[in-house]
């Protein structure tokens, strides 16, 4: 079992900001400010966390964050992991360009036209990703490079001689 942690002596600036932050529509600053008072009041993680609603961790984290980075914890940071990188690069999202700027049939598909899927699927047969990416990693390379991407357009036609004629109401 893991001892109590407290915060450690509050300013009278931050009892401020924290007192204040008890009045915040945002639940985020509201739980952290709730758990942060509590804490320089005395009380230990277990009854903190009942007393608030979460878990005794999650009072741990607050206090832990309070004491890193001060009254900047009460600010909602990014969940997004530290070391992702993007599936594809720069040098890769070039080398993408310059597939989608050659036919489909090039690859030995069975149309001219790329679909985000196709290209996700050419991409990974020309190793220019591990395994098959999703469309929406697709398009979001496509819009680092500036390109305007739309959906294929199929156009049906008749195969009657007249259609052209009968198409522009001309028929008599």
């Amino acid at each position: 079992m893991e001892p109590p942690i407290y915060v450690r002596s509050l300013t009278e600036a931050e009892q401020q900001a924290l007192q204040t932050a008890l009045r915040s529509a945002d639940a985020f600053p509201l739980r952290r400010a709730q758990i942060l008072l509590a804490s320089a009041r005395g009380l230990s993680p277990k009854p903190i966390a009942q007393q608030v609603g979460c878990s005794v961790q999650t009072v741990r984290n607050v206090i832990h964050a309070f004491e890193k980075a001060g009254l900047d914890c009460l600010k909602p940071q990014s969940n997004r992991p530290k070391s992702a990188s993007p599936q594809l690069d720069e040098a890769k999202c070039q080398r993408l360009k310059h597939l989608l700027h050659q036919s489909p049939r090039t690859f030995g598909k069975d149309t001219s036209l790329w679909t985000l899927a196709l290209a996700a699927q050419v991409a990974h047969e020309q190793g220019l990703t591990e395994q098959v990416v999703s469309l929406e990693t697709l398009r979001r390379a496509l819009l680092r490079l500036q390109v305007n991407w739309q959906r294929a357009k199929h156009w049906i036609t008749s195969p009657d001689p007249q259609y052209a004629l009968k198409k522009s109401g001309d028929s008599a």
